[in-house]
């Protein structure tokens, strides 16, 4: 279908009803989340890179969720900052379709990645004697980068439909940056058999994933209920809630979020908003602490660091 789009570029709207007195400390929020996600990713990819004896299955697959994470804070807060502080709130037509490829591209690699880093962890704590066998690095990079491309792969398919869709009205955004949802509904037709067949495939990508990762950590806390070793049991449950914290934070509101779109549940606005920005960019900051700054190999390299660094 040939795209019949008079419309030039989008607009951000970010919090529709945000007084303007409120404008700058959203935006001083928005970069200090930014800055904190930016420092904690990079110094966890950069570790991983540099230190040798960190290329393991565990920390390869970090390196990834770093990765995916910094680039997704990377290609979007930016813009929305720049809307509160300069007024430069606009994108243009196709860039915003770029960042929704990504936006999407990006999410559905941190499910994947996340789901991968519960099989590991399954894994290495219920069967820790052939844990080394099953799990290799060259496993790991390849597993990794099958994600990647089937990420990929999946919102291809999201973006052309999306885009072949005719713009001709409204051009405002409500919200931080260009998602299927929030771009869709301002196009001038029907777009009922694009919404339902990204629905199925954004379920898939969720549900498919989230239904591997609570199997392995009930798995997990099954296994670690029986060990005889209190401290061991102790260390194991107090990682195994805290990774299921930062899931439930992931998942949760997407499932929300994507039902209530289905559906057409009314949702204030700036809620809707609010709801998208603790789902997406908290756990990003979270994430290199809760599962990779917090391991005992990384707190010793770092504590070295800084130690030299005093010396000086």
């Amino acid at each position: 279908m040939a795209n019949q789009s008079t419309v030039l570029e989008f607009v951000f709207i970010g919090f529709p009803g945000l007084p303007q007195n409120f404008h700058i400390p959203v935006s001083i929020v928005m970069f200090s989340v930014y800055s904190i996600s930016m420092v904690a990713n990079s110094t966890v990819m950069i570790l991983i890179l540099v230190k040798r004896h960190l290329h393991q299955p565990m920390y390869i697959i970090i390196g990834n969720l770093a990765l995916s994470d910094l680039l997704f804070d990377t290609l979007t807060l930016p813009k929305i900052i720049a809307k509160y502080w300069f007024g430069a709130g606009s994108i243009s037509f196709y860039g915003c379709f770029f960042q929704l490829f990504w936006v999407h591209t990006l999410g559905s690699v941190d499910s994947l990645i996340i789901m991968l880093m519960a099989i590991d962890r399954y894994i290495a704590i219920c069967k820790p004697l052939r844990y080394h066998s099953i799990i290799t690095n060259r496993l790991v990079f390849f597993i990794c980068y099958l994600c990647w491309v089937l990420a990929a792969l999946i919102t291809v398919g999201t973006t052309v439909l999306s885009v072949q869709l005719p713009y001709c009205g409204p051009n405002n955004i409500k919200n931080c940056f260009c998602t299927f949802p929030h771009v869709t509904q301002l196009a001038c037709t029907n777009t009922t058999y694009a919404t339902n067949k990204v629905f199925i495939l954004a379920m898939t990508v969720l549900l498919v994933p989230l239904a591997i990762i609570l199997l392995s950590y009930v798995l997990i806390i099954m296994a670690i209920t029986l060990s005889s070793q209190k401290e061991n049991w102790k260390k194991a449950f107090y990682t195994c809630t805290t990774h299921l914290f930062v899931i439930g934070l992931y998942y949760v509101p997407r499932l929300f979020t994507y039902v209530s779109t289905l559906v057409r549940w009314i949702i204030n606005a700036d809620l809707s908003v609010l709801l998208l920005c603790l789902y997406t960019f908290i756990p990003h900051a979270a994430n290199p602490i809760i599962y990779c700054l917090r391991t005992k190999e990384i707190g010793e390299i770092l504590g070295n660091v800084l130690r030299s660094f005093v010396k000086k």
